[in-house]
């Protein structure tokens, strides 16, 4: 890929590249114990950090799975179906996350022009807070 010019230099870049494994939907078990059916996902992706697998999905990795589910032909785009598609929903460690984007094939070169993502949030924290009658 080019991120380094010789071996010894891959200890430095343990982020880089970040390294996905995508796979046709199946039933599974997320990590809270909630059952994922494959009807309600397109594909299965686990994904690589810092050498470790990771226990959601990255934003980057999100966001280029997106992408490669758009662009026809590529592992990711096949593993989902291989249909033309601008969405894609997909089963990691956690549960599923939706995601999408639009790219168009221009002189021989597919260009991204939109790259979608959603996100879900846990509560970090729950509390009450008392405000004065007469403030």
């Amino acid at each position: 890929m080019g991120l380094i010019k010789n071996i010894s230099e891959a200890t430095t870049r343990q982020h880089t590249p970040k390294i996905a494994i995508v796979a046709p939907p199946q039933d599974y078990v997320a990590s809270s114990g909630k059952v994922i059916k494959a009807d309600n996902i397109d594909l299965l992706v686990r994904a690589m950090s810092m050498g470790k697998l990771h226990h959601a999905m990255m934003g980057t990795a999100a966001v280029a799975i997106g992408t490669a589910a758009a662009i026809q032909g590529t592992l990711v785009n096949l593993a989902a179906g291989g249909s033309e598609r601008s969405t894609v929903c997909f089963g990691h460690p956690s549960g599923t996350l939706n995601v999408g984007a639009e790219a168009k094939l221009v002189e021989d070169q597919w260009q991204v022009t939109k790259a979608i993502m959603s996100r879900s949030a846990r509560v970090l924290m729950e509390g009450w807070v008392r405000v004065p009658n007469n403030f």
